[in-house]
């Protein structure tokens, strides 16, 4: 019987060890996982902004709608992870988030209300799969498309809004609120 216990305990012990990061790799992914959030909104930010000069919103929409996932899995094969932003409030159904991804979210703007610093989170599931999270904030820019009608958003580029995403929900943030966040799953 004891034996049996202890060979549990030990089972428990080595798997719990093989689903943590060492301080080492926790630094190793967390500077991987910044580098990739940051190229990636780089890129998005930069094509969003050409568009915007080129057309205003009424360009940069549905340009957002069609090319933001496939410069996403275009950057995602150059990181060899997968990258992908994910939010509470969406505006297409094809982003849905998974369950770990609401739970981040919330946690991040649990802890935006309370005035405490958001760090990127780096863990690895039950299936010893490495991610990376980290919170995307509003900028003011962002409020163009993303702001409150009348305020910050026009109702003619809300307009646009509605008619490309009908079930649009992802309107009505100020300037520091967290949008989502950026996930990361890192190939093996």
């Amino acid at each position: 019987m004891i034996k049996k216990v202890f060979i549990l305990v030990l089972s428990i012990t080595l798997f719990s060890c093989g689903n943590q990061f060492s301080e080492k790799e926790q630094l190793e992914y967390t500077k991987k996982g910044k580098e990739i959030a940051q190229a990636s909104f780089k890129e998005l930010s930069t094509n969003l902004k050409t568009q915007m000069k080129a057309g205003g919103p009424a360009k940069a929409i549905p340009f957002c709608k069609e090319e933001a996932l496939p410069i996403l899995a275009e950057l995602s094969e150059k990181h060899n992870a997968t990258i992908k932003r994910s939010s509470d409030q969406l505006r297409s159904c094809k982003i849905e988030p998974a369950l770990r991804e609401l739970d981040i979210i919330h946690a991040y703007k649990q802890s935006k209300s309370q005035q405490k610093e958001l760090k990127p989170i780096v863990e690895i599931d039950n299936e010893g799969n490495k991610h990376f999270y980290s919170p995307i904030l509003i900028k003011s820019q962002c409020l163009v498309c993303h702001g409150k009608v009348n305020e910050t958003m026009t109702v003619q580029t809300d307009s646009i809004i509605k008619s490309i995403y009908p079930f649009d929900i992802a309107t009505g943030y100020s300037e520091g609120d967290v949008r989502g966040i950026w996930s990361i799953t890192f190939n093996k």
